[in-house]
């Protein structure tokens, strides 16, 4: 199929959706910035009981955000550090249950939702186990540490029927959610390629998170935190900055690459990569982490009926350079370029000449006078005065409201499943959330390696 006639297809295919966004791109002519708001909506305030499962930084992030749904009541909190137990009282309340063991959670009949939040060597241990105890559960990201467990979440996930749900909220962003319809339109013509990265500066971006004082083997559960990982001598380091320690999490691809992953999944919905090959350092960083502070990933997207093939560029540097970290993704197509921030994005276009040009940076400017004025003469015949420059159009840009929170958005939409009993409802379920864990982990395996990593996208799983 000529190129060409594989963008008209996919034109056609989308024809709706761009004949719903016509009215919206009229509207551009004299304004190029537009507002959005959320299209996702609480559909249901009934009582939904919670369980926190790893208070540390996301712990937080992520039941405040809860709390701030209507009809979420936070039950019980499980860590292995007595401090944060204790500042679980103070902060939710004294009636809170607190526990070391996360079995005690899973055990109990008043709570029905647990949110993982621990490192990511338990993440599979614990989503299995809450899972076969009827838990509905929302897991941080990355789902989970090793490839190779993914399809038992997924396998428990439907034997349960419960919600499970990745956190990674960018699936639910109102930005990334709008960038998708204007995808769908074809207004970029065929994706091509994609750049992202995440880059970070500062000790705390870079994972150098505080250190209580009172940290010892009487306040730290350091034995069950190790789980399945070597056994080492209590190191109150790897415990409280375990995201340094490849034993314990997944480093900046896992961490980071995970979310440029799941927006660019949700936008194009591409379900994975077939060929992944990655470079990795210990760049700045060398602090006693064993995992890289500088990752760079390039996986190749075969086509699908979803989109054209195309290249997807990765990075994530913790030290890059600048007071400013930055989340940036270029869907670059044939026709433009969809910009993504966080939760904001803008829109480049151009329409391309449909006849050869000459003059500027061209061959023409070689010819002898004789032969400029036989050219112009040729060229004039044969296509007479069509246009043959490029035209760049204005860029529309698109921000959401001042305070819009994509993880309240991710909540919303989680809890909306789990009072309708729906899993279906769900994006970023199992399936998803393993297509992209998997191809971030790969970027890992394959830097420390140093070879390339085929990976089958539809059966999910490492070939060879």
């Amino acid at each position: 199929m000529k190129k060409t006639d594989s963008r008209r297809s996919f034109i056609k295919k989308a024809g709706a959706t761009a004949a719903a966004l016509a009215v919206g791109n009229q509207a551009f002519a004299n304004k190029n910035v537009q507002v959005l708001d959320s299209k996702i909506k609480l559909n249901s305030a009934d009582e939904v009981r919670i369980g926190l499962i790893g208070s540390g930084i996301i712990g937080h992030y992520d039941t405040d955000t809860a709390l701030k749904v209507a009809g979420i009541k936070l039950v019980a909190v499980c860590d292995l550090y007595t401090g944060r137990l204790e500042r679980a009282k103070e902060k939710w309340g004294k009636d809170v249950f607190t526990t070391r063991d996360y079995r005690e959670l899973l055990v109990r009949k008043d709570i029905d939702v647990v949110l993982i939040c621990t490192s990511d060597n338990w993440h599979k241990a614990i989503a299995v186990d809450a899972l076969k105890a009827g838990k509905h559960v929302y897991c941080e990201k990355p789902m989970v540490q090793f490839i190779e467990q993914g399809q038992e979440i997924i396998d428990a996930q439907k034997a349960s029927g419960k919600v499970f749900q990745v956190g990674s909220q960018r699936a639910s962003s109102a930005a990334v959610l709008k960038a998708k319809e204007y995808y769908e339109s074809g207004i970029i013509g065929e994706l091509t390629n994609v750049q992202a990265s995440n880059e970070r500066w500062n000790s705390g971006g870079a994972w150098n998170y505080s250190i209580p004082t009172d940290a010892s083997p009487e306040t730290v559960d350091f034995d069950t935190f190790l789980g399945d990982a070597p056994k080492v001598p209590f190191d109150p380091v790897r415990f409280f900055r375990w995201r340094n320690f490849k034993e314990y999490g997944t480093g900046v691809a896992g961490d980071l690459f995970v979310h440029l992953l799941t927006g660019v999944h949700v936008i194009t919905g591409a379900i994975g990569p077939n060929k992944i090959y990655a470079l990795g350092d210990l760049n700045y960083w060398k602090d006693g982490r064993t995992a890289n502070d500088l990752v760079t990933g390039m996986l190749n997207y075969p086509a699908t009926k979803n989109h054209a093939s195309f290249q997807f560029i990765t990075q994530v540097n913790l030290a890059n350079g600048t007071k400013k970290g930055n989340s940036a993704t270029r869907l670059i197509g044939t026709e433009g370029v969809i910009n993504i921030g966080w939760n904001d994005f803008t829109i480049e276009t151009l329409k391309r000449p449909i006849t050869p040009g000459y003059g500027g940076y061209d061959a023409f400017e070689s010819f002898s006078a004789k032969q400029k004025t036989e050219y112009e003469k040729w060229y004039k015949a044969t296509y007479g005065d069509a246009i043959t420059v490029v035209e760049n159009k204005e860029p529309i840009e698109f921000k959401t409201e001042n305070g819009y929170d994509d993880r309240y958005d991710h909540m919303v939409v989680f809890f909306n499943a789990v009072r309708a009993n729906r899993p279906q409802d769900i994006v970023e379920d199992a399936t998803f959330g393993l297509r992209a864990a998997a191809p971030s982990i790969a970027c890992n395996i394959s830097a420390e390696k140093q070879a390339p990593i085929l990976w089958d996208p539809v059966n999910m799983q490492v070939l060879g």
